[in-house]
């Protein structure tokens, strides 16, 4: 089985991708890549897809990964009806959100000031 994957190129702490169709049993930077369909660089995002090489893939049956179908979708593919797309409502959830400073009670402190020196 065939999987549309992004495979990382480009120099250290500046990654750029690149839309590689390969075998979906392999590691993204080790397997065979039967095809490069496009490519994305996250810093402009700016994605170059051959929409027609990307098509036949899919039409073929190739699995695109979560993000390639957002790249896909922008770049005017037209998307198989088994294809899911990724949820573009999702909240990020936190873990303990009670333990966050922002949640916790006010303290009292300032409503008990330290007593000043008495004028007596």
């Amino acid at each position: 089985m065939l999987a549309i994957r992004l495979q990382r190129i480009g120099r250290k702490g500046y990654p750029v991708y690149r839309l590689a169709v390969q075998e979906a049993q392999r590691h993204p930077s080790s397997g065979r890549v039967v095809s490069y369909v496009g490519s994305y660089n996250p810093h402009t995002k700016e994605a170059k897809v051959q929409v027609e090489a990307a098509q036949k893939y899919l039409d073929n049956g190739a699995q695109p990964t979560p993000r390639v179908v957002r790249l896909l979708k922008d770049a005017g593919v037209k998307l198989p009806v088994w294809v899911k797309e990724p949820a573009s409502d999702k909240k990020k959830q936190l873990k303990n959100a009670d333990k966050l400073r922002k949640n916790q009670p006010k303290e009292e402190a300032l409503a008990e000031e330290p007593s000043s020196p008495e004028e007596a």
